[in-house]
C-alpha cells in the first residue's frame, strides 16, 4: 500500500504498529497537526529515521502530499518496508473536519512569514529607491520575481530560509503548550 485518505488513516491511528510522521517545518506543524503525529522534517529524515521503529507501518504527512510523497521515497530508501503517503496531507484532513490540535505558542504560519518578509523587503526597496538611488528597485523586482516563481513551482526559498530562523526551531513540545482546534 503506497498511499491512504485521510479518513483510511484517521481508522488506522492509534492502532498497534502504526507511526503517524508528520514531515512539515515545526512553524507549521505547531499550527496545526493531527493529534499524537511525531514531527520530523523532510530535511531530517536521513539524520532521524532511527527515532522510528522499522517494524511499524508508517504514516507520513505534509500539507498537501508532495513532501510527504518525498518523505516516503527516502524513508523506504533507508529501508522501511512499509511506508504509506497520506494522500492530501493537513489540507484533507481538514477539508473532512477531522479534529487538529495545535501549539498555543505557535509561530505565524510560514507563508504570513513570507508575505511579512517581502512586504517589508519591498517597502524598504522602494523607500531606498526613492530617497538614495534608484538601483533599490532592482530589490523589489527581485523579491517579485522570487514570489512569482514560489507560486509557480509550489517551492519557496524564503519560506525555506525562514523555517531555518531560531523562532521556527522548537523541536520539544510540552502537553501544556498543545491545545485541540474544532
Amino acid at each position: 500500500m503506497g498511499e491512504c485518505t485521510v479518513l483510511g488513516l484517521q481508522e488506522k491511528l492509534g492502532k498497534e504498529n502504526t507511526t503517524l510522521v508528520d514531515v512539515r517545518e515545526y512553524a507549521e506543524f505547531a499550527g496545526g497537526r493531527v493529534s499524537g503525529a511525531k514531527l520530523v522534517p523532510l530535511n531530517e529524515i536521513e539524520s532521524r529515521h532511527r527515532e522510528l521503529d522499522h517494524s511499524h507501518t508508517v504514516y507520513v504527512m505534509c500539507r498537501s502530499g508532495r513532501r510527504s510523497s518525498e518523505a516516503q521515497k527516502r524513508l523506504r530508501a533507508l529501508g522501511f518496508t512499509n511506508v504509506v503517503n497520506v494522500r492530501g496531507g493537513l489540507e484533507a484532513w481538514k477539508n473532512e473536519d477531522l479534529p487538529i490540535e495545535r501549539d498555543e505558542r505557535a509561530p505565524w504560519a510560514l507563508d504570513r512569514q513570507v508575505r511579512f518578509a517581502a512586504g517589508l523587503m519591498v517597502l524598504t526597496a522602494v523607500l531606498l529607491s526613492v530617497f538614495v538611488s534608484q538601483h533599490f528597485v532592482w530589490v523589489a523586482g527581485f523579491v517579485g520575481a522570487g514570489l512569482a516563481f514560489a507560486g509557480a513551482t509550489d517551492w519557496c526559498g524564503m519560506a525555506m530560509l525562514l523555517a531555518r530562523m531560531p523562532w521556527n526551531r522548537k523541536v520539544h513540545l510540552s502537553d501544556s503548550s498543545v491545545s485541540p482546534v474544532n
